[in-house]
């Protein structure tokens, strides 16, 4: 933890943003919960987030519900349908393609932006 936590505090950034996961309901899915626990993802953000606010750093959440994924961060389009095995967001409208983590990615920090959450 501490070298990825060292490792995102080096970028000097003034906001990160979490979404905020339902982890206890990922870890109920058995294709997901082996990942889960082996990363500690509440354990993960419990200390990133005390590191940011000792370095000043803003920290906003974004509720759980938010599409980012399925998103278009390209024309705002929203997808219905987005299965885990799609890594390539392709967007039906605009024909944007993009790495579905970055996609959502670029929607966390737009919806941060616009809404000044």
């Amino acid at each position: 933890f501490n070298k990825s936590i060292v490792d995102i505090m080096k970028t000097k950034c003034s906001t990160i943003v979490l979404e905020d996961l339902a982890v206890k309901n990922m870890q109920k899915n058995r294709k997901l919960s082996g990942s889960f626990q082996k990363s500690a993802i509440s354990q993960f953000r419990s200390r990133l987030v005390q590191k940011a606010e000792m370095l000043g750093v803003n920290v906003s959440v974004v509720d759980r519900f938010f599409p980012s994924s399925k998103i278009c961060s390209h024309c705002g389009n929203i997808k219905k349908e987005l299965k885990l095995s799609n890594r390539i967001y392709h967007c039906d409208i605009c024909g944007f393609e993009i790495d579905r983590d970055l996609n959502a990615a670029i929607n966390l920090r737009n919806t941060v932006r616009s809404t000044g959450i």
